[in-house]
């Protein structure tokens, strides 16, 4: 029996950040539910709940640290990022000062998202996943960043790093170049998506990915890990 993904409650307003997070979520398994007004957000916090919150700060009707304080005041633990464009540190202390887990300020790629998501609701008990991918003889440790390959260690620049972590949870799916540039790089990124070509082929010389190739190219979509051994 699949275990089910958490709820993650988004309470933001800018339609590109919304989309950005809805797609990325939803791949990872999330049910996701979209508020893009702080009253609608707060009031879908309280009467539906939610495994996680991710909270905009500069919303259109409520700020979101209004919003965190009251969820907080009411008694709700619920694990809450906020969202920001604001970078100074007395805004990070200031979010958290009032019951906020966690801080990311904009732009910010999908990857670090996800696993401040996943390490919080591991804390919360809501999330089980797997910290120690192995595909074939490949093995990534999540927490210490280490892959190896047959054995030997296998040095990866953090973008390689988030690709192959990606296409190892996911196996067998196809991811476009746009998705590819969007997880790692950020839904701000503005370079060519032959960045992506650049480093899938630099990740393919690291793991030594000899034909037939286990990340393979579907010509007019993208990439995708095709195990042999299933």
């Amino acid at each position: 029996m699949t275990e089910k993904k958490a709820n993650i409650l988004v309470i933001e307003d800018e339609p590109t950040i919304i989309e950005f997070l809805r797609t990325g979520l939803r791949y990872e398994g999330y049910d996701v539910l979209i508020a893009p007004e702080g009253k609608r957000g707060f009031d879908l916090a309280k009467h539906r709940g939610a495994d996680l919150i991710i909270l905009d700060l500069m919303l259109p009707d409520i700020d979101g640290m209004e919003i965190c304080k009251k969820l907080r005041a009411g008694g709700n633990r619920v694990p809450i990022i906020i969202l920001t464009a604001k970078t100074s540190v007395t805004d990070r202390v200031s979010g958290l000062d009032t019951g906020a887990d966690d801080y990311i300020t904009k732009p910010f790629s999908f990857e670090e998202l996800v696993a401040r998501v996943r390490a919080l609701l591991r804390r919360t008990g809501h999330e089980s996943e797997k910290t120690l991918l192995e595909i074939e003889d490949i093995i990534l440790n999540v927490e210490s960043m280490e892959v190896t390959r047959d054995g030997s260690p296998v040095h990866l620049t953090p973008a390689e790093f988030s690709l192959l972590e990606l296409f190892m949870r996911h196996p067998k799916r196809v991811f476009t170049r746009e998705t590819l540039l969007n997880r790692i790089f950020g839904y701000d990124f503005a370079g060519d998506t032959n960045i992506v070509d650049v480093h899938i082929s630099h990740l393919r010389d690291k793991i030594k990915d000899k034909p037939p190739k286990l990340i393979r190219t579907v010509y007019g979509s993208g990439y995708s890990l095709q195990p042999e051994r299933e």
